[in-house]
């Protein structure tokens, strides 16, 4: 449903479970569409098929991370985001152990797919920002990148595909921050160390400290650039791969070892131990009488430094073994087969220890601490992430375990899915419709079972006295196993040519038929080391190499118990995986490998169609599909489909469940559909689609609605603010009024009882509003100011001041000293005071020169003006007679 409500038909179908046909041919059709569209996840109800993209997607970041925070998986396009979140929220809401179980091929993208979930959860959690819960975080990615470095390698498939299985459980507090986790791991391809087929490398390690170690502690480790100078790193004939950079990767694994507090005398063990099994590759041996010997003693010397142990004693323990009998001690030479095998051995089991030291040195930084899991409430999310499906032209013992692995974890999908689907009827009270489908437990009994099953008949093999080959060990398959329906070989089958007698034999996997050859069936069950290595390297001056192999410490005339087998091992891991992940709510991812040619581009349709088959996809829609193809809770029906009915829209106001109801009848699919107890049961795919349609033709009216109410609203807000700004604008400037007038009331309270009546008082800059006002006020202060100064002046006196007032503005600036400090004494010419009589004289004089200057200047103005009038008339005479 997700993909046609949120993409668009021309994407296909969102969700399988919503095909019209439920056949291979609409499954494989909608699954190409949508990659040739570039829609790579697609759900089975809660399940996600992943198909490879095969180039990077900007689908991952922090934007899409929070568009599936908190979301139901199906209110957003099919994403594993919506899986990681689904599964959270189960763990915190409901606190119950969750898992996800990633399953395909390899090559299928499984390893990319687990990291996109770590990294998802990593985003999700820890928002309080707490120091503790960003370093577990931040230890559960970096972690990643050094469990890749020494457990991934190219293969013909995938270059970078996991050769061991690997299940993280992390564990939560009751905020749902992670506080810690813990990893399994799960049968290291140890023969890869020493064989690797053409067109495959080794494990990463190797190139990294080839190609990217400094040149100065590459000499310290005695080796050079060149790979194809050591033979167990170079028997694939091609050491470097176009899409892996040896160089940087060595510097992000060394960066996260740092991180994840790797000390620099381990970080530098580690690597000495990838050095030291590069060289032991190139031991080799010669006769020397009776014995063997080696033929190259500077590359034993180099590998005796490398692991802090002695030349003599590695040199004798590649040539010799050391066997204890009846208390006596007793020195055996080896053959030359027997030293190479003795090699390979030493070298597989010396990575394998390292591997696994790895593995409990990463558990030791992200564990849980025991007081919180015992006092805290603790939950869990489990991620599996292991490998897929093989068939490859030569199938060893480590194919079929992977192989018998798939089995079991398909055996628990179909277990779990009909479980889930069958509680999920019960709890709300539907009828259960049975469904046929292939249960391949009959494929997990033919390797498990006890005394007739294939690992019973490898271990009783194993454990026979004398010398047992591989051919025995088929012979005593092809008679316990002849009826089995889906076991078969050449000597049972004659006439299928594709077996060889004697060599192969075949199981009739629900993935497909995959012919095994048995050689090195026993060898590698038995997976023997002996003695002698393991006391060779618990001697190790180097405390962490010593601490590797702690059963070193028996001397050589101990007892020690027979170890059990590899594939007994395998099968025990295998069966407490299973019961781990019954324990808990599962989720799914399935992933599928779109081609060979690692194109972004190809889809083999052949290809393709085998892994769904093998993963059980169709099987799986058919029990999702059985009665009800789709089911939803009621409140959210109702929140979803309200708007497409009057009576429910805009609000309900009644039970949820007769809201849905109203819808249901008045959409008329009553026929259609059954009410649980808290859930709505739809059966056919087109009632989803014809509610989807009318909700699509819905939204855009309401939409129109909602935008025309936020215009309005907006308007509205808008006018609210201007109203407000100008009601603020206008008691600021009262308050600024305010505050000048109180600045200038502070300023003259006191200019009565000044001398200059507050004349010197400079006056505040005032608000552009009262700059007229103002004005005013000097005016006022100005006339108030004169008439304080003229309360003092008797009246008779005041016609005096006036005529100084008035000589002041004449002779101000002209004359220093005019008089007006003293008396005056009015009309001098009048006045009988004797003292006046000179100043009067001085004054007559002044006016007869006055009077004079004016006559003679009046007499001149005279003069000139008759001039001017008697020429002015001479001119006009002139000027009419020439008129005339």
């Amino acid at each position: 449903m997700a993909g046609t409500i949120h993409e668009g038909a021309e994407f296909g179908v969102g969700d399988f479970v919503l095909l019209h046909d439920v056949t291979l041919d609409a499954f494989m059709d909608n699954l190409k569409l949508r990659f040739q569209k570039h829609k790579y996840y697609t759900y089975i109800g809660e399940v996600v098929v992943s198909v490879n993209p095969y180039r990077p997607l900007n689908i991952y970041d922090k934007t899409y991370v929070d568009d599936y925070k908190g979301r139901e998986i199906y209110e957003r396009p099919p994403h594993i985001f919506a899986l990681a979140d689904d599964a959270y929220k189960a763990m915190k809401r409901r606190g119950r152990d969750t898992c996800i179980v990633i399953s395909g091929e390899s090559g299928a993208g499984k390893t990319e797919a687990s990291k996109v979930i770590m990294r998802y959860i990593a985003a999700i959690t820890g928002v309080s920002g707490q120091r503790e819960v960003e370093r577990v975080k931040n230890v559960l990615i970096t972690s990643t990148s050094i469990l890749e470095a020494f457990g991934n390698a190219k293969t013909k498939r995938n270059d970078n595909s996991s050769r061991f299985g690997k299940y993280m459980d992390i564990n939560f507090d009751f905020k749902g921050d992670p506080l810690g986790g813990h990893i399994n791991n799960y049968l290291l391809e140890k023969s890869r160390v020493v064989f690797q087929q053409k067109g495959e490398r080794n494990f990463h390690s190797f190139y990294q400290l080839v190609y990217g170690c400094p040149d100065k502690k590459l000499q310290e480790l005695f080796l050079t650039r060149d790979p194809h100078q050591y033979h167990y790193v170079s028997q694939g004939q091609d050491p470097r791969v176009h899409s892996i950079d040896d160089k940087k990767d060595y510097s992000i694994v060394n960066g996260a070892m740092k991180q994840m507090g790797f000390d620099s005398t381990q970080s530098d063990t580690l690597w000495k131990i990838v050095a030291a099994v590069m060289l032991l590759g190139n031991v080799d041996y010669e006769l020397d009488g009776d014995n063997v010997r080696i033929t190259d003693k500077k590359i034993v010397s180099c590998v005796a430094q490398l692991l802090s142990i002695t030349t003599d004693d590695i040199d004798k323990a590649l040539c010799f073994r050391v066997l204890a009998a009846r208390g006596e001690v007793m020195e055996k030479g080896h053959t030359v087969s027997e030293a190479l095998y003795a090699r390979d051995a030493f070298a597989k089991a010396i990575y394998d220890r390292m591997f696994t030291w790895i593995v409990d040195r990463i558990n030791l930084a992200i564990d849980a601490t025991k007081d919180f899991i015992q006092h805290g409430r603790n939950t869990v999310i489990g991620v599996l992430d292991i490998y897929g499906f093989e068939i490859f032209d030569n199938n060893s013992f480590e194919q079929f375990c992977i192989n018998y692995c798939n089995e079991k974890l398909q055996q628990l999908f179909i277990e779990l899915v009909l479980k889930n689907e069958q509680d999920e009827y019960m709890r709300e009270g539907i009828d259960w419709v049975h469904v046929e489908y292939f249960n391949n437990k009959i494929i997990c009994d033919l390797v498990e079972q006890q005394h007739v099953g294939v690992m019973a008949i490898l271990d009783e093999a194993c454990l026979n006295v004398g010398t047992v080959t591989d051919q025995m060990f088929l012979e005593a398959m092809d008679k316990k196993l002849a009826k089995h329906d889906h076991y078969d070989s050449r000597r049972l089958n004659a006439i299928d040519k594709t077996m060889e007698h004697n060599r192969d034999f075949c199981v009739r996997h629900y993935a497909g038929n995959v012919i095994y050859s048995v050689l090195g069936f026993i060898d590698k069950n038995k997976d023997m080391l002996y003695q002698d290595f393991k006391r060779l390297l618990y001697n190790s001056k180097n405390p962490m190499i010593s601490a590797m192999w702690p059963e070193g410490v028996k001397s050589v005339t101990e007892v020690t118990k027979r170890p059990m087998t590899a594939g007994t091992n395998f099968k025990n891991s295998i069966i407490a995986l299973v019961g781990k992940l019954s324990s808990k709510e599962p989720h799914y991812v399935r992933c599928i490998k779109p081609n060979e040619e690692k194109s972004p581009h190809l889809f083999n349709d052949e290809r393709c169609k085998h892994q769904v088959m093998y993963l059980g996809l169709l099987e799986n829609v058919r029990v999702r599909r059985a009665g009800f193809a789709f089911r939803m809770h009621y409140e959210r029906f109702l929140q979803r489909y309200k708007c497409i009915c009057k009576s429910t829209w805009p609000v309900y106001h009644g039970n949820e469940r007769d809201g849905v109801k109203v819808i249901i009848d008045e959409r008329r699919y009553g026929n259609d559909v059954e009410y649980g107890k808290s859930k709505l049961f739809i059966r056919s795919p087109k009632t989803i689609f014809e509610l989807e349609e009318a909700r699509s033709n819905v939204i855009p009216k309401l939409v129109f609605l909602l935008q025309r109410m936020w215009r309005g609203a907006l308007a509205r807000r808008r006018a609210k603010f201007m109203r407000a700004i100008y009601k603020i604008m206008d008691r600021y400037r009262r308050y600024k009024l305010r505050c000048y007038i109180v600045k200038l009331h502070q300023l003259f309270r006191n200019v009565r009882t000044t001398r200059d009546y507050g004349k010197s008082i400079k006056w505040p800059k005032p608000p552009t509003i009262l700059s007229g006002l103002i004005d005013q006020l000097h005016k006022v202060h100005g006339r108030w100011r004169a008439g304080m100064i003229l309360r003092n002046v008797p009246r008779s006196d005041w016609p005096i001041l006036s005529i100084k007032i008035a000589a002041a503005e004449v002779l101000f600036n002209k004359r220093k000293d005019w008089g007006y400090g003293r008396v005056w004494a009015g009309n001098y010419l009048q006045s009988e005071d004797p003292s006046l009589k000179k100043k009067k004289v001085c004054l007559y004089v002044m006016l007869g020169c006055v009077c004079v200057y004016v006559w003679m200047l009046h007499i001149v103005h005279i003069h000139c003006t008759c001039y001017c009038t008697n020429k002015w008339a001479t001119n006009r005479n002139i000027a009419d007679l020439h008129g005339h």
